[in-house]
């Protein structure tokens, strides 16, 4: 018995108690144990990614239709799962003690929460460990049906994960006709087989497989234009499950995607793989991944929901995501496997803050508050760490892992994608700005006098991965051992790396250095502003004057309501013109097919109807 089987153990036996005691007061606390546990593990399987060990085969394995059924895992795999537990750990010790006793003296299905939220981990571990086609479509299907659990937890939930289950299935249908696509040209589902069959490939084959791999994996990155289903989905659960499905479970996709088109496939494929002369099949995902990077994140920016604002942003992130690892080159990939990691980290812990803001509150509309810094200071502090890193800005981490990004789009003769990302970045960085502003800062409103600080079981899980979030910035060396790891299993040039980033050539970025001369500025700055400044008193915040009036509680001279007017003034007939008729056009074309599907359904002979639709369709594929 392997290490990875025990690891397998250990996730079923925490389902299999969360299900029987989930709702005991001491399940969360025995919640982290078996996650710490399942850590440990990973950590004794570490040589995958520092010593560029073989995979850590599992025992388990079958015979189905002649067709080898086996799991193991590798470096990929590795790198997969330890975010993957790392973010249940932390959102199962947020909701171990106080949130956890309050959700449940409110109504709220705690067994439900904790059983569902540790079935996604069991089932994304052995998904992460698939060996072959057949293991990564149980796998798939393991952790979608999981996924729709923890969506429908909530409670008032079911109808956006009743949402997700009708692209979920459409998805599955597509690894289907890809799965035909590679028994047809391999004779086999085997990694080996796909790998060795793609050089003798017709064009047609090649181009189907690409595509209904991208867009049947890509439903749970919420590629565009499948990204409908996601923010309404992740926002409304409860806070620590979204805050997991926020941070890992999308990236479930982004790893099918890599095995398949960038490990088995290869980049050198989709390059040759062309259409109307230079334009290859890689800039085509490649710009689908840019417009999953822009359209979402600008609609963001419109969101009065923080929880919206936020799972709208995580749809946009994969968008970085695939562009670096699109690249195909050294930096780029790195960039977007590295961001995978780094969009875990601040995302998980932005919910979070929310999750706390909305606990001490009772809300997460942005118009109904303000000035909260001075009673939830800590909280403040998390997500300001959390949105610099979303934004991309020094010294946290998704500055790296999108600098990364960008430089090799601009190295590798790409500057329309270049300023596509910068587009996103500028998106980013509004939205952000208006959800600290609109929560923290600005008037106190009259009843949030009395709002304290979350308890420690809180706040200590947010604030140790808020200090994750910066140490990987100033010394992301840390994770691109690891990244390096996962590039050399997918067959990509690895990043040369340092402990305080990359070498280029004779070049290098170091994030000690950039950190050190941006805190010595600051400190400056400090110096002059108090020392040489004029002296100030702290006053209570209607004890002031503004505009011939002296101020009250009734007089409210911070305003939130319509943040961006301007901006949308300028910009909103774009929304309205492009956006929404997009929006419409694929929920009405959705619409129209279920429509017809009920209909097809519903005739005397149903069975014998879908036969021949799917018949006709895997003829078209392979013919």
């Amino acid at each position: 018995m392997s290490a990875y089987d025990l690891l397998l153990i250990v996730s079923l036996s925490a389902m299999l108690f969360m299900l029987a005691a989930g709702n005991r007061a001491f399940a969360g606390w025995v919640g982290v144990a078996f996650y710490t546990a399942m850590g440990w593990l990973l950590a004794h399987m570490s040589p995958l990614v520092y010593a560029g060990a073989a995979p850590v085969v599992s025992a388990i394995g079958f015979s189905m239709g002649g067709q080898a059924v086996a799991w193991q895992l590798d470096a990929v795999g590795w790198y997969f799962a330890i975010i993957t537990v790392g973010a249940a750990l932390v959102v199962t010790w947020f909701g171990a003690g106080v949130w956890g006793r309050d959700y449940q003296a409110k109504g709220g299905n705690i067994r439900l929460l904790h059983t569902s939220l540790a079935m996604n981990v069991a089932t994304m571990l052995l998904f992460l460990g698939s060996a072959d086609m057949l293991s990564l479509f149980i796998g798939w299907e393991l952790v979608s049906w999981s996924s729709f659990v923890l969506m429908a937890s909530g409670g008032n939930t079911m109808k956006y994960a009743l949402r997700y289950v009708i692209y979920a299935i459409a998805g599955a249908m597509a690894v289907m006709g890809a799965m035909a696509v590679i028994w047809h040209v391999a004779g086999s589902l085997s990694f080996t087989a796909l790998q060795a069959a793609v050089s003798h490939m017709s064009t047609v084959s090649l181009w189907a497989l690409v595509l209904l791999v991208f867009f049947g994996f890509g439903v749970k990155m919420a590629v565009l234009p499948f990204h409908l289903w996601q923010a309404n989905a992740y926002a409304f659960l409860p806070g620590p499950a979204s805050a997991f499905l926020g941070a890992i479970s999308s990236r479930m996709g982004l790893f099918a995607m890599l095995v398949v088109l960038i490990r088995l496939l290869g980049i050198i494929n989709l390059e040759n793989l062309s259409i109307l002369g230079s334009f290859s099949a890689r800039d085509l995902l490649a710009w689908i991944s840019l417009a999953t990077l822009i359209i979402p994140t600008f609609i963001a920016l419109r969101q009065y929901d923080a929880r919206l604002l936020l799972a709208w942003h995580g749809i946009g992130q994969g968008g970085y995501m695939l562009i670096g690892v699109l690249t195909g080159a050294e930096l780029g990939s790195a960039g977007g496997l590295m961001h995978v990691f780094n969009h875990a980290t601040y995302q998980a812990i932005l919910f979070l803050a929310v999750a706390a803001v909305v606990y001490r509150t009772g809300t997460a509309d942005l118009n109904k508050m303000g000035g909260l810094v001075v009673r939830m200071p800590l909280t403040f502090l998390v997500l300001l760490f959390g949105i610099i890193g979303l934004a991309g800005l020094p010294p946290m981490n998704g500055f790296v892992s999108k600098l990364l990004v960008y430089r090799s789009l601009v190295s590798e003769g790409m500057p329309l994608l270049f300023v596509g990302t910068i587009v996103g970045t500028l998106g980013t960085v509004l939205s952000v700005f208006k959800l600290i502003h609109n929560i923290f800062l600005g008037q106190l409103r009259v009843e949030h006098e009395q709002i304290r600080e979350v308890p420690w079981s809180m706040m200590l899980p947010m604030l140790l991965v808020a200090g994750l979030v910066f140490v990987t910035g100033v010394m992301p060396g840390l994770v691109l051992e690891w990244v390096a790891a996962v590039q050399t299993r997918l067959g990509l040039a690895p990043v040369h790396y340092v402990l305080g980033g990359v070498k280029v050539q004779d070049s290098q970025v170091d994030m000690i250095w950039i950190t050190g001369v941006l805190f010595a500025g600051v400190g400056i700055a400090a110096l002059i502003f108090f020392g040489l400044g004029n002296k100030s008193k702290r006053v209570h915040q209607l004890d002031n004057y503004a505009g011939g009036h002296f101020l009250t509680a009734d007089t409210r001279y911070q305003y939130t309501d319509h943040f961006y007017a301007g901006l949308m003034h300028h910009i909103g007939s774009w929304y309205r013109g492009s956006f929404r008729w997009a929006e419409e056009a694929v929920t009405t074309a959705l619409e129209t097919f279920s429509i017809l599907a009920n209909r097809l359904v519903r005739q005397e002979v149903p069975a014998f109807s879908m036969l021949v639709v799917a018949v006709l369709f895997m003829a078209w594929i392979i013919y």
